[in-house]
């Protein structure tokens, strides 16, 4: 996919990727603290009609603790982003920030390991996905 991400193509319908995303997330420890409705946010800022795309803000507490306990600024990397997003032929693609490409700008002991383990359980959920 990218430098920064990695994705999987997921068979179903766009609220279902959600829903399913959102389960496996939870079977990792990761909760959705928010979530953005990017079509809806452009027709109502720009009046523009979008595809469904939506940016879920994921957190593992475990996990954010340690990272803000080694680096208090690192809360501006955080949350681990992931997106479902409705593709021009209607298939839908879930796509996840790739933890260990961000956390590269953190010069900090054991954020690498760590941005390793989040990445790991990240993995997981998107092949739960296929």
């Amino acid at each position: 996919m990218s430098k920064y991400g990695f994705d999987v193509k997921f068979k179903g319908s766009f609220d279902n990727a959600v829903t399913r995303v959102t389960e496996e997330l939870q079977k990792e420890g990761f909760g959705v603290l928010t979530e953005i409705d990017v079509k809806a946010v452009m027709k109502k800022k720009l009046d523009l009609d979008k595809r469904p795309y939506k940016i879920l803000g994921a957190c593992n507490p475990v996990l954010a603790n340690k990272a803000l306990t080694a680096e208090e600024d690192i809360g501006l990397l955080l949350p681990c982003n992931v997106v479902v997003r409705e593709n021009e032929d209607k298939s839908v693609t879930v796509a996840f920030m790739d933890p260990s490409a961000v956390l590269t700008l953190v010069e900090q002991a054991g954020v690498h390991e760590l941005a390793a383990e989040v990445k790991g359980k990240l993995q997981r959920v998107r092949d739960a996905l296929k």
